[in-house]
């Protein structure tokens, strides 16, 4: 066990780990592969902006920016082929309906607009509302200012996934995505902290003291769709990267909690 543990220090670089004012880490893995991976925010707030001057000095030692999706191209808008014949009503229990009543008000988003669509696209509206709500923007977001200053400097972008493939994993939730929805309603004050938590990681972080843990947010089928899956493909397509220096840039959720990505990274080589 001790081999095991210090075999996974090395790997992950404990020993020289070094420390940066924002919450990240350094992997280097076999075949001469250098990562410096980010737990991003995806909406901001003005002040996150600009990025740190750290974190811009490793965007351009990178050989390429890693993204989850390039959010910076022009896409089509999310079509709905079949809108949804169960109204929202029926489809969430009282409990459930009358908190999502209540929280449209808080956010001030007519109910009304939702009724017709699909559980999992409501669930993103609220989310996206209520950061906005708290003050968040997506232009200030650490993928997006990466995203834009990478391309400013020609870096390479590669996408993880890229947008139409987290779409298609949405779409096909079971349920049209009602667990999410529900997530959503019953966590919804526990989002909000998190919200917070990590806006604070990016204003004044305190890599001397243990990241604060942000709560779970998602039931297990939901965890182990969005989270568990993902970070195995996202191992395994950083794991087969050529030999380079990669920033990484993954939703901050990703690399806490169980089965996160530098847990996964750590699986790979043990």
């Amino acid at each position: 066990m001790g081999k095991l543990m210090s075999y996974f220090s090395n790997l992950l670089g404990r020993h020289s780990q070094r420390h940066y004012p924002y919450p990240a880490f350094d992997i280097h893995l076999n075949k001469n592969k250098q990562l410096h991976i980010v737990g991003s925010i995806h909406m901001g707030t003005r002040n996150m902006y600009p990025l740190s001057e750290i974190l811009l000095e490793q965007l351009e030692q990178a050989d390429a920016l890693i993204v989850e999706a390039d959010i910076t191209q022009v896409h089509a808008p999310v079509k709905e082929a079949f809108p949804e014949p169960i109204a929202l009503s029926q489809r969430l229990s009282p409990e459930h309906f009358d908190c999502l009543q209540h929280y449209c008000r808080e956010i001030q988003h007519p109910a009304t607009l939702l009724n017709s669509l699909p559980s999992w696209q409501i669930a993103l509206i609220l989310q996206a509302a209520q950061a906005q709500y708290l003050g968040l923007h997506p232009q200030y977001g650490i993928d997006c200012q990466l995203l834009n200053s990478a391309k400013a400097i020609n870096k390479p972008v590669i996408e993880l996934e890229g947008t139409d493939a987290q779409v298609n994993l949405l779409i096909n939730l079971p349920n049209g995505g009602l667990a999410l929805l529900e997530d959503t309603i019953t966590h919804w004050h526990a989002n909000a902290r998190a919200l917070q938590t990590m806006i604070s990681w990016w204003m004044n972080y305190k890599p001397e003291k243990p990241d604060q843990v942000l709560p779970m947010t998602f039931c297990e089928e939901i965890y182990q769709t969005l989270m568990t899956k993902r970070n195995r493909q996202w191992s395994e397509q950083l794991d087969n990267l050529p030999a380079g220096k990669y920033l990484v840039a993954v939703g901050a959720l990703h690399l806490h909690g169980e089965n996160n990505l530098r847990q996964m990274l750590a699986e790979r080589h043990a």
